[in-house]
């Protein structure tokens, strides 16, 4: 009986010093994340860039530079509405996935028994069949398009649902079906089309009544709004010619592709959507889809023989640098390219949207998770930070480089050059010593070459000194 006593106690006492753990600060993180989202925009000449972060069911962080305007000097924000793309494939495959729920349709029934207008030639007589799951999947071996160039600017004439089943029996497939991974747009503008059939509904209609508003998605379209453009909703722009330039991108309508490519949203509603997910895949009761289809759609479903591309039911599924599984998707349309991606160990999610083609929203995703990465649970030291406060700010790396940031993160001064496509891998730490002066955190914790900063006679940092050279502050 003591024995169990005892072990109680420490129990008791183990509990009590781990909810006594200082928890993770990160607002000297997203200062950084701040200034280097900035930076970045400016060095790829992009004209905006709204992101945010969730954090399981908060949001953790959102922000936004540059314009959604340039020309009405419109400035981005987290609430600005892009062209999501093909991240409007997760919202058809959510409702396919309702309707399987259902009992409606299996994800081995045949697309050729599901959609009456459906003739497209198969090509290779030993083909397995074309199914539900291989169109989800990306295995199915249909044309990455359908028969119609709506790719081609300056108007991208996007056909009609009439328009594409009319010229599916001019189309064949690529490969046999379950044979290669082959990004087909075509795919799941029928999995759109298979949507209606099965539930007898327009599939706007099932995916606002079904979807977007269960989830309170109240600026989640299944199109972009045309009377909004350059407004709430951004300017879309090409990608950069050689000159440095990016053009205006026409506006444009996905009619029959919509279900693969016609959805607007900004990053709060996908933040919500990412949420949704972290909170279907801890519960027990359904939200939409079932707790386990959720996490059936977000398990491999199909490899590449190259073993290089993995994919569940709708979702892009890999292993991130953490280990941790990551779901998600990214799309590129006319004038904007964004992604949302979501880690499932860490209940964190990220979407990062972009007015500019040539652009990489996943750059931008990857280096706010490993900034926010770097951070450790440590109790503020607040007198210090306020110290190294003297010191933070931009430094000239001419002509070497372009910039420095000195900044402050876990409580220690640190430099980060600008710009930098992996930025935490760029962050350099240092221990103040006395005064102005610092040194260097080797990655063993030895300390290395002094960093020592020049004032003014009125007190103001001019400068710093490494290695025996000068790097000059300048405003920004």
């Amino acid at each position: 009986m003591k024995r169990i006593t005892v072990t109680l106690s420490l129990l008791i006492i183990l509990c009590g010093l781990q909810a006594q753990e200082p928890k993770k600060d990160y607002s000297q993180a997203l200062e950084l994340v701040e200034v280097w989202l900035d930076a970045q925009k400016d060095f790829d000449r992009l004209p905006g860039i709204s992101a945010i972060v969730i954090d399981d069911q908060e949001v953790l962080w959102s922000g936004a530079v540059g314009y959604s305007n340039p020309d009405k000097q419109v400035k981005a924000s987290p609430h600005s509405l892009y062209s999501i793309c093909s991240i409007s494939k997760l919202f058809t495959s959510v409702a396919i996935m309702k309707l399987y729920d259902e009992g409606k349709l299996r994800l081995d029934d045949k697309v050729s028994d599901l959609l009456p207008n459906y003739n497209l030639q198969q090509q290779y007589p030993s083909s397995g069949p074309i199914t539900v799951r291989s169109l989800l999947t990306h295995s199915s071996g249909l044309p990455r398009e359908a028969a119609f160039p709506y790719w081609t600017g300056p108007d991208f004439p996007f056909p009609s649902t009439e328009d594409v089943d009319a010229k599916l029996k001019d189309q064949e497939t690529l490969y046999p079906a379950a044979t290669y991974f082959q990004y087909s747009n075509l795919g799941l503008t029928l999995l759109g089309q298979i949507v209606e059939e099965v539930s007898g509904q327009a599939y706007n209609d099932y995916i606002d009544q079904n979807i977007i508003k269960p989830l309170g998605l109240s600026n989640t379209r299944t199109e972009l709004p045309k009377k909004l453009y350059g407004k709430e909703l951004a300017q879309g722009y090409s990608a950069l010619s050689r000159e440095g330039a990016r053009d205006k991108v026409n506006f444009f309508v996905a009619n029959g592709i919509t279900p693969a490519a016609g959805f607007s949203s900004n990053v709060h509603d996908l933040g919500k959507f990412a949420s949704w997910q972290f909170r279907l895949r801890d519960s027990t009761i359904n939200e939409i889809l079932r707790p386990s289809t959720l996490k059936y759609m977000q398990n491999v479903h199909w490899t590449n023989p190259n073993w290089k591309t993995t994919w569940g039911l709708g979702f892009v599924v890999y292993k991130g640098a953490n280990g941790s599984t990551w779901v998600g998707h990214g799309g590129n349309c006319p004038g904007y390219q964004t992604t949302l991606q979501l880690d499932l160990k860490n209940k964190r999610a990220y979407s990062v949207m972009i007015n500019a083609n040539g652009s990489n929203p996943s750059k931008y995703l990857k280096g706010i998770d490993a900034i926010l990465n770097l951070v450790k649970a440590s109790k503020k030291e607040t007198g210090e930070i306020t110290k190294l406060n003297d010191f933070v700010g931009y430094y000239s790396a001419k002509p070497w480089g372009s910039e420095v940031y000195v900044g402050i993160l876990n409580g220690k001064l640190c430099t980060m050059p600008l710009p930098r496509d992996k930025p935490a891998e760029a962050i350099t730490f240092y221990k103040h010593i006395e005064g102005d002066t610092f040194r260097r955190i080797r990655d063993n914790k030895d300390l290395g070459e002094t960093l020592y900063f020049q004032r003014d006679e009125d007190g103001n940092i001019l400068s710093y000194k490494s290695h025996g050279n000068y790097t000059k502050r300048i405003n920004r």
